[in-house]
């Protein structure tokens, strides 16, 4: 018996089991986030990270696909996040003996947003084949790779030129049959020599990449991997999966198993003497922390029995008695800061318990941004927090109310999908209550910074209760933005606060644009198994919505076809939702006027003036919003500095105090 238990003691976990040795391809070792479906599992590595390794033994080399062209992999440093890589058909041509190698489906490298990013210290040079033989016979120093001299001397298809950034000009993209723009690293053969052209395109370029923090969860022993149901990053850990990193108590319980495996009685009476002895000393001595410096504090926050911040303080044994001791059958979802639990108090009420997965400096300081946000806010529309832990407590917990009926994201692609959609007078509602609560927190100085489906709760009357504001950032009035580093939820996050690492409020309304979207679809912010331009569902809506083609994005069990009133405040939604994601965020409305426009589009009223049809500049149909109500009063995270414009939006900007809104052309 006691062999069997000791053996059940070593039981590795399956995820971790799966992810703990490296897969190799060639010379290179392949490890998060990097993964070769067929040889390692998808949870292994992180979404948009899938490689294929070509060739046999030492010779074989892993292959990224970007942009419709297989690049190869040179070296990957896990340390410094970077990869080396060169276009295979480029690196072909260059390397060929043969003139009969085809390089028209060259593409130009587009990167995939939040993944990658090319290294600062890259250069371009700007591929021109099948030229005119005129130009290559003129020009010999830039050409590069075989050249095939025609008989006729018009046009050779295997003639290419290879031009630095400041030569280009010179020539006519008319004389040539395409033309692509090629990274490089570093400088090199910008003067024309032959051999420093070809070695450099051949040497290929840097590219960063962007996934979940891995380091913590190594140096805790575990193994990095992504949760495809929840859509986060994921530790592995020996005995279960974490959030972020392996908690110490993994090694406590191994220990334990082993004195049971081993039958040491003596050793399990000094742990339960030790246990009982700081359960006696933590009731004795346990006390809630000060306050953060800002706030007042007394001798008298004693854990159980007060109130901090105005809610009353639970102990422990409490939460842990309402929720059965954190029953797995009682857990109702597992977040980026904790896992949520199904609770019910001695006064009979239900309560939902969030148990924050460390006990270190930053979750404490994440505890006390929650709990002084939540006590601050009164809205119908928010979670109200009915209390917590002292911050001493052996485990912080924070104690919500019970929201019965699931997340948006349940009813719409998760498991409440298949009893029946939504109807659209409801998905209207959970628009409207959603920005109100949204217009609510930035009114406040709040910004959410996590705004997704999986936020928004509903009560059994399918009201809105926004939720999860571990994230969440106050906001003096007197600054134009906070500089962070950006966190969030992939799909969800704001692109222009991702590279430029500016909070502001306008953040929260990309978001929610998502969401918008996500209403009026009924597709996940994220599917790896759409076609991989419309992974994410920004870029899919933003796509469809400047080709007019709403019929390919609207959920059709919504009535878009054959109910007139459904399909022009779907379109309307749809527009405004086309705003919202705009890549400069001074091209969006603020929260305050997307709550306006959406309560115009359900009354009707954008039927008449106040929502007509226009057209920019560019004969792109957009739409003029109504104007904000005189109590809309919004915090303008923006006005005292402009930043600056995407490259690819327009060059109009939305202004806080008007009413007139653009669309963008991308």
């Amino acid at each position: 018996m006691f062999l069997l238990l000791t053996e059940a003691s070593f039981a590795l976990d399956f995820y971790y089991q799966n992810c703990s040795v490296p897969v190799s391809c060639g010379r290179q070792n392949i490890s998060y986030p990097f993964y070769i479906p067929g040889r390692q599992e998808s949870f292994c590595g992180y979404p948009g990270f899938q490689l294929s390794c070509h060739g046999d033994g030492e010779d074989a080399y892993p292959l990224l696909r970007l942009s419709g062209n297989n690049y190869t992999i040179h070296k990957i440093d896990y340390q410094r996040k970077s990869l080396l890589v060169s276009n295979s058909l480029l690196s072909g041509y260059l390397e060929s003996t043969a003139c009969n190698d085809d390089i028209s489906s060259l593409h130009n490298l587009t990167l995939p947003n939040d993944q990658f990013e090319l290294a600062s210290n890259r250069a371009d040079f700007f591929l021109l084949y099948n030229c005119n033989f005129s130009v290559v016979e003129s020009f010999p120093k830039y050409k590069v790779g075989c050249f095939d001299q025609p008989t006729n001397k018009t046009r050779s298809n295997t003639s290419v030129l290879a031009l630095p950034r400041d030569e280009y000009p010179k020539f006519g993209s008319h004389k040539c049959g395409g033309e692509v723009v090629v990274a490089h690293a570093g400088r090199g053969g910008e003067n024309g020599e032959l051999g420093l052209i070809q070695e450099v395109l051949s040497r290929g370029f840097e590219l960063n990449w962007f996934a979940g923090d891995c380091n913590r969860c190594q140096d805790s022993g575990g193994r990095c991997g992504f949760n495809y149901t929840t859509y986060h990053f994921r530790c592995l850990c020996p005995r279960r999966t974490h959030s972020v990193r392996c908690r110490d108590d993994e090694g406590d319980k191994l220990g334990l198993k082993l004195g049971l495996g081993i039958g040491c009685p003596v050793l399990i009476a000094v742990c339960l003497f030790l246990l009982w002895h700081y359960k006696q000393k933590r009731a004795a001595s346990n006390f809630l922390s000060r306050n953060i410096s800002s706030q007042p504090h007394t001798n008298s926050d004693i854990e159980g029995g007060v109130t901090y911040f105005g809610v009353p303080v639970f102990t422990y044994t409490e939460l842990e008695e309402a929720t059965n001791h954190f029953d797995g059958e009682k857990e109702l979802g597992d977040g980026g800061f904790g896992t949520v639990y199904y609770g019910k108090l001695k006064d009979g009420r239900e309560v939902a318990v969030k148990r924050l997965y460390e006990h270190n400096y930053k979750r404490v300081e994440q505890f006390m941004n929650e709990i002084e946000i939540l006590t601050r806010l009164r809205h119908q529309n928010l979670v109200s927090l009915y209390g917590c832990t002292s911050r001493r407590s052996r485990e912080l917990l924070l104690v919500y109310e019970y929201i019965p009926n699931g997340t948006v994201a349940d009813h719409l692609h998760g498991e409440q999908a298949d009893t029946g959609a939504l109807a659209w007078p409801i998905r209207m509602s959970i628009a409207i209550e959603t920005a109100s609560a949204l217009s609510y927190l930035h009114a406040s100085e709040i910004v959410h910074r996590d705004v997704k489906t999986t936020n928004i709760l509903l009560d059994n009357n399918f009201c809105v209760k926004v939720a999860d504001f571990g994230l969440s950032r106050l906001f003096p009035m007197d600054v134009t933005h906070v500089s962070t580093a950006p966190q969030g939820t992939p799909g969800y996050v704001d692109p222009e606060y991702h590279q430029c690492y500016q909070l502001t409020s306008k953040s929260d309304v990309y978001s929610f644009g998502v969401v918008l979207i996500e209403l009026i679809s009924s597709l996940p912010a994220v599917d790896i198994s759409r076609h991989r331009h419309e992974i994410n569902l920004a870029n899919l809506a933003v796509s469809k919505i400047q080709k007019g083609l709403f019929n390919e994005l609207v959920d059709q069990r919504l009535g878009f076809e054959s109910d007139d009133e459904v399909r022009r405040m779907v379109i309307a939604v749809a527009e405004l939702a086309f705003q919202c994601l705009q890549l400069d965020n001074d091209m969006r409305p603020t929260m305050c006027e997307v709550l306006e426009a959406l309560k115009t589009i359900e009354s009707g009223n954008d039927l008449a003036d106040n929502l007509k049809p226009a057209f920019d500049n560019a004969g792109m149909k957009t739409n003029i919003l109504p104007p904000p109500s005189p109590d809309c009063d919004e915090i303008g995270l923006l006005k005292k500095k402009r930043l600056l414009s995407s490259p690819i939006s327009v060059t109009q900007k939305w202004p806080s105090t008007r009413s007139t809104t653009p669309n963008a052309s991308a």
